[in-house]
Order: structure tokens, then sequence, then C-alpha cells
């Protein structure tokens, strides 16, 4: 008994010293991850940083759309954009680039740009710090492993933004694009193509861009349809379909 008693004692500055280094060390991590975090929470951002538009310059429009590709809808709408020259821009879901690479490998061949919407299309707002870099990358990722290109610009889904996805987004050097006010339709709810065309060309204006939808699951998308009430329409009025990336090009806004 008395030789147990004395091993204990024998150990007690080990057992003291380590424990006075394990405090050591989560003060050191409590300082590190404040000082990153406090970094973030007082991260601001403009209208530099967030684009919502072009240039009022010139007769330029960027068609945008959601959360594809779609096996079905997406191939109609690069049917329809051929047969008028017109270029747009696909922010696609990680999730759909997996099922379906050879429709984004056919929107880049036809010239149109690829923007990464999330992996699964979360609620920023609604995840961690480590989800929302997870979400960017593993998109960035599976959109170079099919098109051999990450894409530079982001667009979060249903145009939510907080200060974690600013901080990971400028990290990445990625642009945050979102719509012009005005230039939502709702097409995702389906409504139809009259209403999506009507709402569109009625509030038209250089340097728009317009947020449509190629993937909407469990109903019937109306947007193709509208797009060939649109695209002629705004044609006829002077106005050219170009990429977000020469839309930001031409605006002096890269």
């Amino acid at each position: 008994m008395n030789q147990l008693y004395v091993l204990i004692i024998k150990k007690k500055p080990l057992t003291i010293i380590l424990f006075i280094s394990v405090l050591i060390l989560l003060a050191l991590i409590i300082w590190v991850k404040t000082d990153y975090f406090e970094e973030v929470i007082n991260y601001r951002y403009d209208d530099s940083v967030v684009v919502r538009s072009g240039s009022e310059r010139e007769k330029l429009i960027a068609l945008t759309f959601d959360d594809g590709p779609h096996p079905r809808f997406t191939p109609e709408i690069l049917d329809i954009l051929y047969e008028y020259n017109a270029k747009a821009t696909f922010f696609v879901l990680g999730k759909h680039v997996k099922l379906y690479p050879e429709v984004l490998q056919r929107l880049i061949d036809e010239g149109h740009e690829v923007g990464n919407h999330t992996f699964t299309h979360i609620d920023v707002t609604k995840s961690s710090y480590g989800k929302i870099s997870k979400e960017l990358d593993d998109t960035d990722n599976i959109i170079y492993s099919v098109i051999g290109v990450k894409p530079n610009i982001f667009r979060p889904p249903f145009g939510f933004l907080n200060n974690n996805t600013l901080h990971i987004v400028k990290e990445r050097g990625h642009r945050i694009v979102l719509w012009t006010a005005n230039q939502d339709p709702r097409d995702w709810n389906s409504p139809t193509a009259d209403s999506i065309a009507n709402h569109i060309i009625r509030n038209v204006g250089n340097g728009n861009i317009i947020l449509l939808h190629d993937y909407v699951p469990e109903k019937n998308s109306q947007t193709v349809e509208a797009l060939k009430i649109i695209i002629p329409e705004l044609i006829k009025e002077g106005y050219r379909f170009v990429t977000i990336s020469e839309l930001l090009e031409m605006s002096d806004l890269r």
C-alpha cells in the first residue's frame, strides 16, 4: 500500500505538467479560432463584390439558369439558345453534374458558361462554415472532373448570403452573381409561359441579369416555352445575349 502511494506521488509532477500543457493548448486553439472567426464576422462587402447587373451602356442581357443540369430541360434550352446564337450561364448543382455530366459538357461545347451553385442546394444561412466550404469545393471539383476547368462565379441558393459564405467565396477567388431586381419571374413555381415571358420583357433593361431555372423537380417547367417568346422578342428590340463573364468584361466589372 505504501509503495503504491509513493508511486502516485512520484507521478504527480508529470500529471500536473500534462494537465497544464493541455490547458495551454486549449487556450491557444480558442484564441486562434476566436481571432479567425472575428475576421469572418467583421468581413463586410459592397456592390463591387456582389454582381446584380451589368452596364446600362449597351443592350446586353445575361440569361442565367439555376439548379441543373437536367436531362430533359437543359438540352431543350440549349436547342433554343443554339437556334438564336444566344449565350447563357448555368449555375449548376454538383449532385446533378454527377448524374448528367454529358449535359454539362454539351453546354460548355456550345459556348455557354458554368457557375457554382453548391452541391445539394443548401441554405448557407443555416449551414456551418465547414459545410459551406465542402459544398463549394465538391462542386468545383466535380465540374473540373468533367470540363477540366473550375468555375470562377458563384450563386448562393435562394440568393441568401452571410459572412461565412462571403469569406469562403472570397478565399476561393469566386465572384458572387445574383440577379437584377424585377428579373425573377419565379419560373420554378411553374407559372404559364406567357406569364414568365411578360414579366421579363416588361421589366427588361440594359445589362440585366435574368434568373431562370433549368431544373424544376416534380413540376412541369414552362421555362422552355417562355424562352421561345423571350429570346426572339428581345433580339427584335436590339438586345444581345451574353454570358456573365462577357457581361462583366463589357461592363468593366472584371
